[in-house]
């Protein structure tokens, strides 16, 4: 933040700084990583999910005698942990996108009950701006392409059931 500028906002709830401990975080850090690094936790998520999915997939349809439906239905539901992985991401990146592209902040001094807000000079709005652009905007349209994908893989997988 720019030193001239005079933010009554306590330093954790400015959205600079909220956006900082996003990036930080080893959660929320996971959207900022290269592809591989960004799509193996869903592949681990999703293959430790088969532990629970498997067995249930396995009361419905028998792996010997309906291998198809087995894996088809077990996929699906192995994929509703790294889906809610996925959504925690998402939520949580919009949510500093707001903070930063609000041009007044809402604070908090010391409680619930005191609630105040900030008018954003237009330095400080104009650097959020940016930092939106060119960091915060690229996770979200990867989050939303992951987010595509599963949901081609749901129809597709939908379609193959149909067919069966």
């Amino acid at each position: 933040m720019n030193s001239s500028v005079v933010c009554p906002v306590p330093v954790e709830q400015r959205p600079i700084n909220e956006y900082q401990d996003l990036k930080e975080s080893w959660f929320f850090r996971w959207a900022t990583l290269d592809l591989w690094g960004y799509i193996k936790p869903v592949v681990i998520l999703w293959g430790l999910s088969w532990l629970l999915s498997g067995p249930v997939a396995a009361m419905s349809f028998s792996p010997s005698k309906h291998p198809f439906q087995y894996g088809l239905l077990g996929a699906v539901g192995a994929s509703i942990i790294p889906t809610l992985a996925l959504i925690r991401l998402y939520l949580g990146w919009l949510y500093v996108k707001t903070r930063l592209l609000n041009t007044t902040v809402f604070y908090e001094e010391s409680g619930w009950y005191d609630g105040q807000t900030w008018q954003k000079p237009i330095e400080v709005l104009n650097q959020d701006r940016l930092i939106v652009s060119y960091q915060v905007q690229p996770i979200l349209q990867r989050l939303n392409r992951t987010f595509a994908f599963l949901g081609a893989a749901w129809v597709s997988g939908g379609f193959a059931w149909l067919i069966l």
